[in-house]
Order: structure tokens, then C-alpha cells, then sequence
């Protein structure tokens, strides 16, 4: 009987802990409706365009949204990869065998480097982390982006383009280099997709996530 105390009370403490977490990474991520509206482009027009990029068009004017604001890494490799026709388009299919987020949430999130291996593990094509770029390096892998042999996941501080919220990773959409605007197919349901000076998601892409800058993930 006290074993099975004791295995209840420790159940118990872990859900907690869980649901703290949890709770920890949603409050983290808020950012006021206002905000979000006033800080990226949405101009119909170059939405329109923006849709209409090489890239952007495999994902038919349509993105799958994170289940909840722990597993957008997971998120943003499953839209890409539903766009390339892979098998692992889903979240639990790109956490398959990875023994990742197995609690259903991904606890503070996931790194960059982290995110690269679990988007390995259920493909064969090829995964690369992309940090400590300069901004003429960032600008060239922008102008690739609306290669349709390529996908770009961008991770990058919220903080930077939005005045308030965490680390975030979703797909680049592609490029529209006359106006200088990059296209961040956001998997976050409170955001969606939007447009974003270069020079900006560069600033955001240029932090720290802990000891390492964050940085692109490219999958080819």
C-alpha cells in the first residue's frame, strides 16, 4: 500500500511539474492581438503575391497550426514536409522514434540542433543547421528560399519583431526581393502567416538560444 502511495504521489508531482511547464511556455508566448497586427506586413496584395512564391504555393494557401505553443519546431517540419509530399507530415510522425516531447509537450521548447535531429529521423533527405550567419549570408539563403527543391525552417525571438514573446521556429514561405519582405508561414494559429522586413528577421534570428545563436534549419 505504501509503495503504491508513493508511485501515486510521484505521478502526481510529475503532472504537476508538467502542467507548470506547460503553463510556463504559454504565458511566455503571449503577445497582445494588437501587437502581432502592427508589427508585420499583411497587405493583401503582397499576400497574394507572397502565396503565389515557388514555395509558398506547395503549401496551397494552407498551414497545419502547432497543438499547442511547446511543439511549434515540430510543427513547422511537418508543414514542410507535407509540402515535399513526405510521409512525416504530421507532428507525432516527425516525433516518431525520436523520444522527444513524448509527455505531448516539448518542454521549454525545442533548439535548433535539437530540432535537426528529430527532423532527421524520418526522412532521408538532407538536414542542415545554418548559424552565425552574416547578414549577406542571410540574404543569400533568403534568395534561395523560393527554390522548390528547398525548405527553410527559421528559428528565431519573437521579442525582436514583436516587443514581447519567446524563441519560435516555422517555414519560410520565400523571398519578394523588390520589396525586401520575407514571407514566415507561422504555425502558430494566434499569428498565421505574415511579411517581415529582412533586416528584421535577421535581428531576430541574430540572438542567443542559450550558448548559440539561433539560426536556419535547411532541408533539400
Amino acid at each position: 500500500m505504501k509503495r503504491w502511495r508513493s508511485v501515486s504521489i510521484i505521478c502526481m508531482v510529475v503532472t504537476a511539474g508538467l502542467l507548470g511547464a506547460g503553463a510556463l511556455v504559454v504565458g511566455q508566448s503571449r503577445v497582445p492581438t494588437e501587437a502581432i497586427a502592427s508589427s508585420v506586413t499583411r497587405t493583401p496584395e503582397l499576400m497574394e503575391r507572397a502565396w503565389h512564391l515557388p514555395v509558398a504555393a506547395t503549401f496551397h494557401g494552407n498551414v497545419n497550426w502547432q497543438s499547442n505553443s511547446s511543439r511549434c519546431g515540430p510543427a513547422a517540419v511537418a508543414n514542410a514536409y507535407k509540402s515535399l509530399g513526405e510521409t512525416a507530415s504530421t507532428e507525432d510522425k516527425v516525433l516518431a522514434g525520436t523520444g522527444r516531447c513524448w509527455t505531448g509537450l516539448c518542454i521549454l521548447g525545442l533548439t535548433l540542433d535539437e530540432l535537426a535531429e528529430v527532423a532527421r529521423t524520418n526522412t532521408s533527405r538532407k538536414v542542415t543547421v545554418l548559424r552565425n550567419l552574416s547578414e549577406d549570408q542571410f540574404l543569400e539563403h533568403l534568395r534561395r528560399s523560393n527554390d522548390p527543391g528547398r525548405r527553410y525552417i527559421v528559428n528565431f525571438n519573437r521579442a525582436q519583431i514583436f516587443g514581447a514573446g519567446v524563441g519560435h521556429h516555422s517555414p519560410i514561405g520565400g523571398y519578394l526581393e523588390a520589396e525586401d519582405l520575407v514571407f514566415v508561414l507561422d504555425v502558430n494559429s494566434n499569428y498565421q502567416p505574415w511579411l517581415v522586413e529582412r533586416k528584421r528577421l535577421f535581428a531576430a534570428v541574430n540572438t542567443y538560444d542559450g550558448d548559440k545563436k539561433r539560426g536556419l534549419l535547411l532541408i533539400e
